[in-house]
């Protein structure tokens, strides 16, 4: 999937609830899981996730 972008992934993990997520901003890959029934809440996450990085970067930059 894509995000501004950003290529990420979600994925069920064998414990049900849990997805695992990453995604790639330039040399940096974040990973991590979030806990959820709902496949579409697990996506927004990571999007917020995202938007979060993003909006460090651009802290940074500035």
């Amino acid at each position: 999937m894509n995000h501004r972008g950003v290529e990420f992934t979600v994925a069920k993990t064998a414990i049900p609830g849990v997805w695992q997520w990453q995604f790639r901003i330039g040399d940096q890959i974040k990973t991590g899981k979030t806990e959820t029934k709902i496949d579409l809440l697990a996506i927004r996450r990571v999007q917020l996730r995202i938007d979060r990085e993003l909006k460090a970067i651009e802290r940074k930059t500035a």
